[in-house]
């Protein structure tokens, strides 16, 4: 089956929910045909993006890395989902303008719900002075103007968002509407 590919960016705060909802929209466009790649901010980190630190310059660069490796994917016909916070505005621009086919979607989540559900600690980290440059605490979040979609965490399970994603992505014209299974 032949597609073209596009990307979706989801971006928020961390620990918004955006690499769980990633996890959980994957499966159900690869069940549709379609060959996807999920693109973790913090995964990456660990390779291509290892000798970066949390400053906004290097922030951008790590963007930079991640939009030149979705638009690779999108070009030979995958669909990246990338879920990154990228929590400038001007970084996701950059990216929706190379890689052309793109649709942001903008997991959002308030900050205390965000702290409550930090596993790594990050949060608190932050709060008491031992990480400097956190998102949303000391450096700031930009949140999307105008993002095709907006998945609010607190109205849905993971599961549901993903759903949602995939109308939308029909709305929009990025994907075909699901056919019903013939009896």
């Amino acid at each position: 089956m032949s597609h073209h590919g596009f990307c979706i960016w989801l971006t928020g705060l961390p620990s918004a929910g955006k690499t769980t909802i990633g996890r959980a929209l994957a499966p159900r466009l690869k069940a549709r045909g379609y060959n996807v790649e999920l693109l973790d901010g913090d995964e990456i980190r660990t390779g291509i993006s290892s000798d970066l630190g949390f400053d906004r310059k290097a922030r951008e660069a790590h963007a930079g890395r991640v939009t030149y490796v979705a638009k690779v994917l999108a070009r030979n016909g995958v669909i990246p989902i990338v879920a990154l916070i990228s929590p400038y505005r001007t970084s996701r621009a950059r990216a929706r303008s190379e890689i052309g086919r793109f649709v942001e979607v903008y997991v959002t989540t308030p900050l205390a719900v965000c702290e409550e559900r930090d596993v790594k600690g990050l949060y608190k980290k932050a709060r008491s002075g031992l990480l400097k440059e956190m998102t949303g605490i000391d450096d700031p979040y930009e949140a999307p103007e105008h993002a095709e979609i907006i998945v609010d965490t607190l109205d849905q399970p993971p599961e549901a968002a993903a759903e949602q994603i995939l109308r939308d992505l029909e709305r929009l014209g990025f994907l075909a509407p699901e056919r019903p299974a013939s009896a």
